[in-house]
């Protein structure tokens, strides 16, 4: 599908950080952290969004190599970086956001809705990463008007090639101004889906909190904005092609 859309007009239990790797990782037992109880909830909240690929999922000799050394069945499948020519998907970063004004909009790279991180909405995306970096996107959230923000609903979609969710391992990582950072895998398999609400970030009764959502749809972010009722009108939207 060569199209896309674009934007026209009870508490979870709480989670510890690992000493170990200085990271939170929230699972379906573990979905909620206050970004308030760990001091972090001023100065840029960094959202990072990285993906891998397995090698097998494009590798039609694997099967066959199988029949002539069954050992390798007991070798794990490698994984390449994402900006590596064979993958041919474009993760794309976006946020839903409603503010404690009213406002309610997006940013993502599609439409060039890239934001700004000194006024509403206080997010501002780096910019479009098409062919995979070993950065990733990239996207910042200024804490420090954490006063003018109600919701934040960080998702991911494929833009314009075929559904591949279950052949990535995809990950969001968020990284406080303090504190652990918060990771979120999005490694559930659903082949056809090509939106994922990530989290949430809610600012409830001045507290700060981030919650896991990692909820798949088969359409697009018009999907999200019914799922989670934005309320937005969207429309049929492209991005420019560009050269390598």
């Amino acid at each position: 599908m060569g199209f896309f859309d674009g934007l026209r007009g009870a508490r979870a239990e709480f989670d510890s950080g690992s000493a170990a790797t200085n990271a939170i990782e929230l699972t379906k037992r573990h979905q909620q952290v206050s970004l308030t109880k760990q001091d972090a909830a001023t100065g840029h909240l960094r959202v990072n969004l990285n993906w891998r690929m397995r090698t097998s999922d494009f590798d039609t000799t694997r099967r066959t190599s199988l029949l002539r050394h069954p050992l390798r069945l007991f070798k794990p499948p490698e994984v390449l970086g994402h900006g590596q020519s064979m993958v041919d998907v474009d993760l794309d970063l976006g946020c839903l956001y409603e503010l404690a004004d009213g406002t309610k909009g997006v940013v993502q790279p599609l439409g060039g809705y890239l934001g700004d991180v000194n006024a509403p909405p206080y997010i501002k995306l780096s910019g479009d990463d098409r062919f995979g970096s070993a950065s990733g996107e990239t996207m910042y959230i200024n804490l420090d008007h954490r006063d003018a923000i109600k919701r934040l609903l960080v998702f991911v979609y494929i833009y314009d090639q075929t559904p591949a969710f279950d052949r990535t391992q995809a990950i969001v990582t968020l990284y406080p101004s303090n504190g652990p950072r918060i990771e979120i895998g999005l490694d559930e398999r659903h082949p056809q889906a090509r939106s994922c609400a990530v989290v949430m970030i809610e600012n409830v009764k001045g507290e700060l909190l981030v919650r896991r959502e990692v909820k798949f749809v088969y359409g697009f972010q018009g999907e999200l904005d019914r799922l989670y009722g934005w309320g937005l009108q969207w429309g049929r939207g492209y991005k420019t092609k560009v050269e390598r």
